[in-house]
C-alpha cells in the first residue's frame, strides 16, 4: 500500500504534467510546477493550476510553500502564507483533489509564468491532536478550496 505521493489529475493526464521531485539529496520539499501558462497580475491574487493531487496518511498534511528564489526575485507569495492540503482533500466526493496555488503578485508589473515553472514546494508533515480528539471525528469533506469553512 502507498503511504504518500503525487498523482496527475484525470483531466490533466494528456497535458504533459511532471510529478514533483526533490532536486537535491537533502531537499525537504518536492518542487511543484504550473500546469499551464499564466499571467500573475500586478497587485492581485491569481489561482494557479498544478494538475496534481496528493495522497498521504490520515494523520498527515501537505504543506505548500513558495520557492524562496521565485518569491524573493519576483515579489510573489502565497496569499495565505502557507497552503495546507489535508489528507481528505484527495479524491473526495465532489473534488478530485486538485492542488491550486493562490499567489499574490506584490510588484507593480504583471509577471508571466510559463507552463512547467516550479513555483512552489510541497513538504509532507505529521500533525498532533488534542486529548479526546480522534482522526475520524467530524464530517466527510465535500468540495475543494475553502469547503470546510462554508
Amino acid at each position: 500500500m502507498h503511504k504518500r505521493g503525487f498523482e496527475i489529475l484525470s483531466s490533466y493526464k494528456d497535458k504533459n504534467i511532471a510529478l514533483p521531485e526533490r532536486k537535491t539529496a537533502k531537499s525537504a520539499g518536492y518542487d511543484i510546477a504550473t500546469a499551464e501558462d499564466v499571467i500573475l497580475k500586478a497587485g492581485k491574487v491569481t489561482i494557479v493550476s498544478t494538475g496534481l493531487k496528493a495522497y498521504m496518511n490520515d494523520d498527515e498534511y501537505l504543506g505548500l510553500h513558495m520557492r524562496s528564489g521565485m518569491s524573493i526575485k519576483n515579489a510573489l507569495s502565497f496569499i495565505n502564507g502557507q497552503g495546507i492540503i489535508d489528507a481528505d482533500y484527495y479524491n473526495n466526493h465532489q473534488n478530485e483533489g486538485h492542488i491550486m496555488l493562490a499567489i499574490m503578485n506584490h510588484s507593480e508589473h504583471d509577471f508571466f509564468v510559463k507552463k512547467g515553472t516550479r513555483l512552489a514546494q510541497g513538504i509532507f508533515y505529521k500533525y498532533l491532536m488534542i486529548d479526546g480528539d480522534t482522526i475520524d471525528k467530524g464530517n466527510l469533506r465535500q468540495g475543494g478550496i475553502g469547503s470546510t469553512g462554508a
